[in-house]
């Protein structure tokens, strides 16, 4: 029998552990649950920037899941924040290292042709990891936008997004529609190269991006969600298939050589 995929996750970070008080990593169990739901098992990254460890931890994983959590710095996607929106702008604790640590396991991603699975915050760092802007504050930035920090209902569809026919995410969920959830204040502006929106909401705000034809060929498998499809498998098949095609993907002999 083949040996479930090993999924490496990259966790957040929080200022105060539950042991020692220490700058301490962070993760939902959701991402967790998702992952062994669909038979992967799940390993966390380590927490450093070191270039050599996260290389190899890569390596030895068959996929890459990007997490939810604090905001980008701002400085890797612009030098012209408005002062309003820069004070809306909340970093990682431990001074953005955490964006570095996952700017390079993109880049490992791609170098060693691994699948990608990116969830919200994931989802904007994959944008701005090839030189693509965000929007730092969609309450500010995007005139008539809809309510997208529903945090009172993280579990719950809150809002539809329309998918693009014919995209990986449209066939995965077998709908041109899709009901999520939304717990962000910040989105991707425009997809960078070689990046597509695959999926807006009614605002026009990118809930959803895949690799264009050509560059699909460089990695096995890349999607990114700006919704939590993790926090929603329990309960709807079509979230859950997110999780099942990126694990069976991983899953695959020729993909675990590389």
């Amino acid at each position: 029998m083949a040996k479930p995929p090993l999924i490496l996750v990259s966790p957040g970070i929080e200022r105060r552990g539950v042991e020692f008080l220490d700058l301490s990593i962070c993760l939902s169990v959701k991402y967790d649950f998702a992952i062994l739901q669909s038979g992967g098992i799940p390993v966390t990254a380590p927490a450093t920037t070191d270039r050599a460890p996260l290389a190899e931890s890569v390596r030895r994983a068959d996929g890459l899941l990007l997490t939810g959590g604090d905001d980008i710095n701002p400085d890797l996607y612009t030098d012209r924040l408005p002062r309003a929106v820069g004070k809306t702008v909340g970093m990682t604790p431990d001074g953005g290292r955490r964006d570095l640590r996952e700017l390079q396991l993109i880049d490992e991603a791609f170098r060693q042709r691994k699948p990608l699975l990116a969830i919200c915050r994931g989802h904007q760092l994959l944008n701005v990891a090839f030189g693509g802007d965000l929007v730092a504050d969609i309450r500010r930035q995007v005139p008539g936008a809809i309510n997208h920090q529903r945090l009172d209902k993280a579990g719950e569809l809150v809002h539809e997004v329309a998918l693009t026919a014919g995209s990986l995410l449209s066939k995965i969920t077998g709908t041109r529609t899709l009901g999520v959830n939304s717990s962000h204040h910040q989105a991707v502006l425009r997809p960078a190269e070689p990046l597509v929106a695959v999926a807006r909401s009614r605002d026009g705000i990118v809930e959803a991006m895949e690799l264009n034809p050509e560059a699909a060929r460089v990695v096995p498998f890349l999607l990114s969600v700006q919704f939590h499809p993790e926090r929603l498998t329990e309960r709807y098949a079509k979230h859950r298939a997110i999780f099942e095609r990126f694990i069976q993907v991983c899953a695959q002999p020729k993909h675990r050589e590389l």
